[in-house]
């Protein structure tokens, strides 16, 4: 691992920065992120805000639409900033509708019934309904169109491609939906071209230094795309380790952290949006974590930008018991640094957490 490009994708990713002050703020800077797992994803927005941020922030601009999380750029949640939905959607949705095609036509999922369902999901969902995707699936029987639980899935995926819903409040720990048009506030759209202009911008800039075969992961989109977002964006070019990296724009000003160790949540935007993995921070001896599953698919604790072990929380009575495993001995400074890093995350949770180090 190359550790200063490491240095400079914390900086660029606003972990090791001075953060925003608003979540949505947070999510249009990277131009989307990954949040297949709720909880863990407002802890990935949480550590790229200033200091003094809790979970309830987070909450709230997802509960208001502010953010919201569906399906763009690959058959993934994500979450997005609303203004950006619309031009994302336009942008990256026909691809991810390509990949989806061989799993509908695996399930049973024909154009006819994409159409209809779809229909009875709008019909469902309006004058500004949130349904949960199972009440989704009660309306849908009761309009002749009777799902199993991954039709369903796919179908409310597609309904989400196409721009007709969006998530919306969420109900105790259930997502619901909501209607696209009712939800964000119509504005004008970018052609294709501003728009992979605007989305390369923010990949390279938030998550540089970073190669084109980065962002075709990332985004979803063509090698052909990824050149052309390049050259719109000027972006600078660069060999390091007999890879050619980009930037874009000037480097962000503002206070660094300066801390040495950051819990990470499982699919963090530093672990996962990246294909090369030359440069992925990952453990030196070791790419893999507890139970042999690889340390992306973790709870990632990372020390001077690399992957050092793993950690996890376990609810208990009045508190959360948070289990970290470092792979190695660690120094005095690491433990104290460890130390601060936990009482950030139990500051932004809110609730006590009692640290347990194996």
């Amino acid at each position: 691992m190359n550790d200063a490009i490491a240095g400079r994708r914390l900086r660029s990713q606003l972990i090791a920065r001075q953060g925003l002050r608003r979540p949505e703020d947070v999510v249009a800077w990277q131009g989307a992120v990954q949040a297949q797992e709720y909880e863990p994803a407002k802890w990935a927005l949480g550590l790229r805000m200033r200091d003094g941020v809790v979970a309830g922030d987070v909450e709230h601009a997802c509960q208001s639409g502010r953010i919201l999380r569906t399906h763009v750029m690959r058959p993934t949640w994500h979450f997005v900033a609303a203004p950006d939905i619309r031009w994302l959607l336009a942008l990256t949705g026909p691809r991810v509708h390509r990949i989806l095609t061989s799993y509908n036509r695996r399930l049973g999922l024909d154009a006819r019934t994409l159409v209809k369902g779809t229909a009875a999901i709008e019909q469902a969902l309006g004058g500004g309904r949130f349904l949960t995707r199972a009440e989704l699936g009660e309306h849908l029987h009761r309009a002749g169109v009777a799902l199993e639980r991954l039709q369903l899935t796919n179908l409310v995926m597609h309904a989400e491609l196409e721009a007709i819903v969006c998530s919306g409040p969420r109900r105790v720990k259930q997502q619901t939906y909501a209607l696209l048009g009712e939800r964000v506030p119509k504005a004008t759209a970018p052609t294709r071209d501003e728009a992979l202009a605007i989305l390369s911008r923010r990949y390279f800039r938030s998550h540089g230094p970073a190669t084109i075969r980065d962002f075709v992961w990332w985004s979803g989109l063509t090698v052909a795309d990824a050149r052309r977002g390049l050259e719109m964006n000027r972006a600078k070019r660069e060999e390091i380790d007999g890879l050619t990296y980009w930037t874009v724009g000037p480097a962000r000003r503002g206070a660094t952290r300066d801390r040495l160790v950051y819990l990470l949540p499982i699919y963090d935007e530093y672990l996962i949006a990246y294909r090369d993995r030359r440069a992925v921070p990952h453990l030196s001896s070791d790419r893999r974590g507890d139970g042999g599953e690889p340390v992306t698919f973790q709870h990632a604790l990372i020390i001077a930008g690399q992957v050092a072990g793993t950690w996890r929380t376990t609810p208990r009575v009045g508190a959360a018991e948070l289990d970290v495993v470092p792979r190695r001995r660690l120094t005095g400074a690491e433990r104290r640094a460890l130390e601060d890093a936990i009482l950030r995350y139990r500051a932004f949770i809110g609730s006590p957490v009692h640290p347990e180090r194996s």
